[in-house]
Formats: C-alpha cells, sequence, structure tokens
C-alpha cells in the first residue's frame, strides 16, 4: 500500500512513522509538508498513492483547501482521503466530507490511543479495493 502523508508538524511526523514502523502491513510512505507539496507529488506523474492522509491545519495551503483542489482533478480525485487532525471543529468535519472525504479522524493525546486509531485505520484500507493509478 501507498501512502501519502501529508504533515507539516515534525514530531507529528515522527510519530505516525514510529506507528507505522510497528505494523505489519507492507507500504511505501510518501510525506508531504503542505498542500502544495502534495499536489505537485500527485501531479509530477509518479506513482499514485492508494490512500492520502490529511492533516488539516497547516501553512501556505491548509488542509480544506488542498481538498478542493483535489477533488476538481479528474485524475487523483477518487484517491481516498482520511483527515487526521486534531481539530474538534464541527464547521470542519461536515466541510470535509462535503468535500467528499473518506474518513475523518481526531489524533487523540495519548501515543497508546493514536496508535490504535491509526492501526485501525490502515488496516481498513488494506482490506480495500483500492484503484490502482
Amino acid at each position: 500500500m501507498y501512502i501519502l502523508f501529508i504533515e507539516d508538524d515534525a514530531i507529528e511526523t515522527m510519530k505516525f512513522q514510529r506507528t507505522m514502523s510497528k505494523l505489519e502491513t507492507k507500504h511505501s510512505l510518501i510525506e508531504a509538508k503542505n498542500g502544495e507539496e502534495a499536489l505537485a507529488y500527485l501531479e509530477s506523474g509518479k506513482s499514485l498513492p492508494d490512500i492520502i492522509l490529511l492533516d488539516l491545519n497547516m501553512p501556505r495551503m491548509n488542509g480544506i483547501e488542498f481538498l478542493g483542489i483535489l477533488k476538481q482533478h479528474d485524475k487523483i480525485k477518487y484517491l481516498p482521503t482520511i483527515v487526521l487532525t486534531t481539530s474538534e471543529n464541527r464547521d470542519d468535519l461536515l466541510e470535509c466530507y462535503k468535500i467528499g472525504i473518506a474518513g475523518y479522524v481526531i489524533k487523540p493525546l495519548k501515543y497508546e490511543d493514536y496508535e490504535t486509531k491509526l492501526k485501525t485505520v490502515i488496516e481498513y484500507w488494506d482490506i480495500n479495493e483500492l484503484v490502482k493509478a
């Protein structure tokens, strides 16, 4: 499984990498620090990810702006995108689902809870039939 992880916070990225290294699921990780970097990768012609894990609160282009552009793009709009955020703002949640996300996961403060949630998300998408570009 190819995963595009979009996150600007270095500590969150290390936490994600640490969690992913513990999983038995085979995966390849592509990292982007913001929405602009992620779009550049997606439009580069390189292998497309199977899923996208997206933070909402980022500089330059936030997650909702990224989603708006992604879903207008014929080739990449079908990529399952899961929001992985600290935002419990109901407006953010509703806006993301309106745009067309596949899931909205709130990052827990406790590392063990984060690990459990992330493992569940990855295992779920690992058993899905994903569109291979």
